[in-house]
């Protein structure tokens, strides 16, 4: 019988936590010591929460738990619990330290090195908290869905969505400061890239196990993905075999390696950035 829920180790569990917490901490403190005391913003929803407790003086900590509190549950019914529980989690860190971190000075009142010390800071948080199962903003998962419905690349709709933070932003903060924020926003983007290696919008992914029906079976009941047998032959054993592939996004390759590695420590994994994903099914059929 497939397996139906990932039982995660004491020592798995830890390390997991763990590493959100840093990644959250790390967003904190390049939101609050170096980002938002230079009137820099960040993209997606945190970037709404600086504009908005800008102009209202509410906490930006307030803002953000509150706003990415709707896409939580969206992330919940189209990833799963365990992703829904560790972004709750590392929003829930990241709303506090931003709170804990306000009163503190800023780095710098440099704006290039605002730019360049909270880009790389700020990327590097994202990235830790996504490689292990979680995510920091809502509009990633909103950007995840709008592509299934209108087969648009997830990066186009994320980069259209902020740039009309940008141009708000310009009104609110200046003309100055929206193209700093931009600049961060992308240098912040490829540090992301790099820790998180290769975030592309869709991955393919080929299996070659022994146990290519159980993990079959567990893709398709705990992932929603449908997969499909390629009939092989091994080169040095001569024997016929079958391998699945499939197509996941980024944020479900790190649960679906899971699932291949709990049924099968030793299988092969081959993983391939996709451009673009076009037919098919593409949508969840469900999540456990």
């Amino acid at each position: 019988m497939p397996r139906t829920h990932k039982k995660y180790s004491f020592a798995e569990l830890v390390q997991k936590f763990i590493f959100i917490t840093i990644g959250a901490v790390m967003m904190a403190v390049a939101l609050e010591i170096f980002l938002v005391p230079n009137a820099i913003i960040d993209g997606g929803i945190t970037g709404i929460s600086i504009v908005l407790s800008e102009i209202t003086s509410v906490k930006l900590g307030l803002y953000i738990f509150i706003i990415n509190l709707p896409f939580l549950y969206i992330g919940y019914k189209q990833i799963g619990k365990t992703f829904a529980i560790s972004t709750l989690y590392g929003v829930a860190v990241m709303s506090v330290s931003t709170a804990l971190l306000h009163p503190v000075e800023p780095f710098t009142n440099e704006k290039i090195l605002a730019v360049l010390y909270g880009g790389l800071i700020l990327g590097a948080g994202v990235g830790l908290v996504i490689r292990f199962g979680g995510a920091l903003d809502g509009s990633e998962i909103v950007a995840i869905l709008l592509s299934k419905r209108f087969r648009l690349p997830v990066g186009q709709i994320i980069m259209v969505f902020n740039v009309f933070i940008f141009i708000i932003a310009g009104f609110v903060f200046g003309a100055d400061s929206a193209m700093y924020s931009i600049f961060a926003f992308y240098l912040a983007a490829k540090v992301m890239d790099i820790v998180v290696e290769g975030l592309d919008e869709s991955k393919s992914v080929t299996v070659i196990s022994p146990d290519y029906e159980e993990i079959s079976d567990a893709i398709m009941n705990r992932l929603g993905r449908n997969t499909t047998y390629l009939y092989a032959r091994g080169g040095y054993t001569k024997d016929d075999t079958q391998v699945i592939y499939c197509v996941v996004t980024r944020i479900e390759l790190a649960k679906l390696k899971s699932i291949v590695h709990e049924i099968d420590p030793k299988a092969f994994i081959s993983i391939s950035n996709v451009a673009d994903v076009m037919g098919g099914n593409m949508d969840k059929k469900s999540i456990h």
